[in-house]
């Protein structure tokens, strides 16, 4: 099998799709759903404690 810059140029692409595809099933896998709620809440915290302050 000959290996040109296309055959590299694709295999690369295709590398990279995949792990997007692995990131992106990472990220919204319920494991982590406590953990971006926890996320989702931490602007309110913040407000929560300047008024606690005043």
């Amino acid at each position: 099998m000959d290996f040109d810059v296309n055959t590299w140029r694709i295999a690369v692409t295709l590398a990279g799709f995949v792990l997007f595809l692995l990131l992106i099933k990472h990220s919204y896998s319920r494991k982590r759903k406590t953990e971006h709620q926890e996320a989702a809440m931490l602007p309110f915290l913040d407000e929560m404690q300047e008024s606690k302050r005043e």
